[in-house]
């Protein structure tokens, strides 16, 4: 059976075929086009069309879209970080083999396929059985998804996280805290405002004056560099919290463009001093095993993974 995992992101969106035989998903052809190069979702579905990509959603035993924002009814969603919203009604779609997903309840999925193997480990720890795994990732946005453990399996539970104020701490902190909001004229700073390309760019300009592209900020990195500690421990305290409110003792993954891209956002030691600073569950913390998942195509896996569920209760 054929399964179309499509991944939408901010930047580009990802399509995948993925064949099920004997309950095992494998990966086929695959390709990444852009976001902005679509004035529509039904125009980037053209332009898969045209790209001559093999298998048209139509034409898929199941079909699933992972999208970063959330899903209304199932059918609807408007991210806030992509040029267009997406209408399954609009679309040609075959009713019940089409379904709409966070983007994050995919990378929640994604765990539990060939996705994670080799994963670079942060942190060891000690996973327990059948318990809340935490996911977190960031990229043109900042995801997060938590994988719960029921009767019936895993569920994957979706999240906007990426949008509650970020926790300040200190005087320091405190003056970035105004200079985000000086640019930006929001009322309060989101997570993802910092903890994202864009804001590594942010942040880098608040420590030293220049103004750079997160691609430009990147390039500059090194271990005794100022950006990069505020970063790690701006990307731990944020994990941290989300690890805290999920109770995350299956473990974190964390996954997204800009640590696949640049590992020593999450290696440098200021990311897990900080995951592990807490008032009260510090021991807890330190035992939890932290991954990092830098397989871009992960958020395909999980899609296909879905539909790998919808296509078994059918």
């Amino acid at each position: 059976m054929n399964i179309l995992a499509i991944d939408i992101g901010g930047t580009n969106s990802r399509f995948a075929r993925f064949t099920l035989e004997d309950g095992r998903l494998t990966m086929g052809e695959a390709i990444w086009l852009s976001t902005d190069g679509a004035s529509t979702f039904a125009g980037i579905l053209e332009n898969l069309e045209a790209s001559e990509f093999p298998l048209a959603l139509e034409d898929a035993d199941a079909a699933v879209i992972g999208v970063p924002g959330p899903v209304q009814e199932r059918v609807y969603s408007d991210p806030p970080n992509t040029p267009w919203d997406i209408d399954l009604r609009k679309t040609p779609i075959t009713p019940g083999r089409t379904a709409m997903i966070n983007d994050f309840v995919a990378q929640s999925y994604a765990t539990r396929t060939d996705a994670v193997e080799g994963g670079l480990v942060i942190q060891a720890g000690q996973a327990e059985k059948e318990r809340s795994i935490a996911i977190i990732g960031a990229g043109t946005g900042l995801g997060h998804g938590a994988l719960v453990p029921t009767a019936h399996g895993w569920v994957a539970v979706p999240s906007e996280g990426g949008h509650m104020a970020f926790p300040f701490q200190g005087d320091q902190e405190r003056e970035l805290e105004k200079f985000v909001l000086r640019k930006t004229g929001h009322p309060f700073c989101q997570v993802e405002t910092l903890v994202t390309g864009s804001g590594l760019a942010l942040i880098h300009e608040f420590l030293t004056g220049k103004i750079l592209t997160p691609r430009e900020v990147a390039e500059t990195l090194t271990p005794g560099s100022l950006t990069l500690s505020w970063f790690a421990r701006f990307y731990g305290r944020v994990t941290r919290q989300w690890a805290v409110a999920t109770i995350s003792l299956g473990g974190v993954f964390v996954t997204g463009g800009v640590a696949a891209k640049n590992p020593s956002l999450v290696t440098a030691p200021e990311f897990l001093a900080e995951f592990q600073e807490h008032p009260c569950f510090s021991e807890i913390l330190s035992n939890i095993p932290i991954v990092l998942n830098a397989n871009e195509d992960s958020g395909l896996w999980g899609a296909a993974y879905h539909g790998k569920q919808l296509l078994e209760r059918r």
